[in-house]
């Protein structure tokens, strides 16, 4: 059932669509706007009828999670990119891995490019599964006592709040588990602003924010 969109102290509006029947779902999927960003109605349609979904548009991507975060019913609340593409097995796979109090889940991950996104998966993967950090756009799951318990995503970070919330989680003693299937994401960032110095400001961001103290 469609809520309309509510309105928040911060430029933020969230749009709810809450199962009928189910007053506390098992899962709250977060999918953060840019302002005039359209609906992803193909992500939408994807999702299962028993699950929270909460559209936040507007402010920043942390500042919109966290906002979505506060109204949402869910046990476990997964930050969903709208730009994501998720086929029916990898939404079993994460409901397979579900309940997880103590656990930061995340997705491996595929882009929609040519050869050079084949190289950024690769460093993708072993970012994951050597180095344990995850990124945002790999469909981040953790539970709700967990989330709050982390603070949420830090609103004073201009970009790379995900990579903060996964170190955070680390130093919690949470454990950061791939779910074993991979989505599919959009490269077009990488197409508008060029594969090399999108590959370097991220390896830069990475690096930058792993070296500093959490705050």
């Amino acid at each position: 059932m469609a809520v309309p969109s509510i309105p928040h102290k911060t430029p933020v509006a969230l749009a709810v669509w809450r199962p009928a029947r189910v007053p506390e779902p098992l899962i709250s999927v977060i999918i953060p706007l840019a302002s005039g960003e359209a609906e992803p109605h193909g992500l939408l349609s994807a999702m299962p009828d028993d699950v929270e979904i909460i559209l936040a548009r507007g402010g920043t991507r942390a500042t919109s999670m966290n906002h979505a975060a506060e109204i949402a019913k869910g046990a476990h609340f997964w930050f969903v990119h709208a730009d994501t593409r998720i086929k029916p097995e990898a939404i079993q796979a994460l409901l397979g891995k579900l309940p997880r109090e103590k656990a930061t889940l995340y997705f491996d991950l595929r882009f929609d490019g040519g050869l050079f996104m084949r190289l950024t998966e690769l460093g993708v993967l072993t970012r994951s599964r050597l180095l344990g950090l995850p990124f945002g756009d790999q469909a981040l799951c953790l539970s709700r006592n967990a989330f709050r318990a982390l603070g949420g995503y830090d609103e004073r970070a201009i970009e790379g709040e995900d990579h903060l919330l996964v170190r955070k989680a680390h130093r919690a003693g949470l454990a950061v588990e791939p779910v074993g299937v991979t989505i599919l994401t959009s490269a077009r960032k990488y197409h508008r602003n060029g594969w090399f110095r999108t590959t370097w400001l991220h390896l830069r961001l990475t690096v930058r924010q792993t070296v500093l103290p959490l705050r």
